[in-house]
């Protein structure tokens, strides 16, 4: 259901996704927040999935799917309406990251370019990665199926994981 508590959330997980960025992304110090609303491509994905995950989880029909194939238009970034997402999101130069339906990403994670959160088939369930707090995923990495990537875990640049990633771990290769 829409209201005022969903309203609340959403406005406070845009406000801590912005404050990532400027965390985050050394560009984006000293930049006022409305600059990094209007200019940040994956601030603004992240933006338009907060609200259309929120009309999603009201079942709200049609436009959560719109204004996800909007945001890609827009900024190149795929986020289904579905997928679960933590605060403290980051995605930096996000042109080509996909995050699956069925993908579920804890906090203060960070994506750069070109990854994919991807399915492996047809498959109907929890077809996506799990991917926990304080992990960080390379530009191009693939992580494919009902995987999960541990709590502070690193995904080098072009990794394709397939396989659990133990926390605190890095996989390159």
């Amino acid at each position: 259901m829409l209201g005022l508590g969903t309203a609340r959330r959403v406005l406070s997980e845009v406000r801590s996704d912005v404050a990532s960025a400027r965390d985050r992304d050394p560009a984006a110090r000293g930049v006022g927040t409305l600059e990094i609303l209007t200019s940040w491509g994956g601030v603004q994905a992240i933006l338009a999935h907060r609200l259309a995950h929120a009309l999603h989880e009201a079942r709200v029909p049609f436009i959560p799917m719109a204004l996800s194939y909007g945001s890609r238009a827009v900024t190149g970034v795929e986020i289904h309406p579905a997928a679960r997402i933590g605060g403290d999101f980051f995605i930096d130069h996000g042109s080509g990251v996909v995050i699956g339906e069925t993908a579920e990403i804890g906090c203060c994670v960070t994506i750069y370019q070109g990854a994919t959160l991807g399915g492996t088939g047809f498959q109907r369930g929890k077809r996506h990665p799990t991917v926990q707090d304080f992990v960080t995923i390379g530009s191009g990495a693939k992580l494919l199926g009902p995987i999960t990537v541990g709590h502070g875990a690193k995904i080098g640049a072009n990794t394709v994981v397939i396989q659990d990633v133990p926390a605190n771990s890095t996989v390159v290769g």
